[in-house]
């Protein structure tokens, strides 16, 4: 997976939404949206599998704290097409971070670390962000 776009200090508190506007490469393999406190502390791991680690079409979400990984959830929903632009968009309270994602899905993922501020974003893979909105 190669390195994409690195975010610190942005300060999105609880209650507060994240808009992630980006390309997913063709022949795209995965790609991953990480955020939380900082990249040892992540309230989500979001990694969209079109075909890799075993996983086809498969969305896995999972948490570190403290550099420790959680237990990985599973999403069977996947709205996603090699070579397309998306939009996914992410809200957080203290309990869930809600994310909705093209096609008018929507899952709730645990907010583990139980963080009221998200201060770190990150991308890897193939997907190639455009914009990012906080709200």
């Amino acid at each position: 997976m190669s390195s994409g776009i690195v975010c610190s200090n942005m300060g999105l508190k609880a209650g507060k939404r994240i808009g992630v506007k980006g390309e997913i490469s063709a022949g795209a393999k995965s790609f991953v949206l990480n955020l939380g406190k900082d990249q040892a502390n992540l309230v989500l791991h979001f990694n969209p599998r079109f075909d890799v680690h075993g996983d086809v079409r498969t969305i896995v979400c999972n948490s570190l704290d403290k550099g420790e990984w959680g237990a990985e959830q599973r999403e069977s929903a996947f709205p996603f097409q090699e070579g397309t632009n998306v939009e996914i968009f992410i809200t957080h309270d203290p309990s869930n971070l809600t994310i909705a994602l093209p096609n008018n899905h929507q899952f709730k993922f645990p907010n583990r670390l139980g963080l009221q501020v998200i201060d770190f974003l990150n991308a890897e893979g193939d997907f190639k962000i455009k914009s990012i909105q906080l709200e």
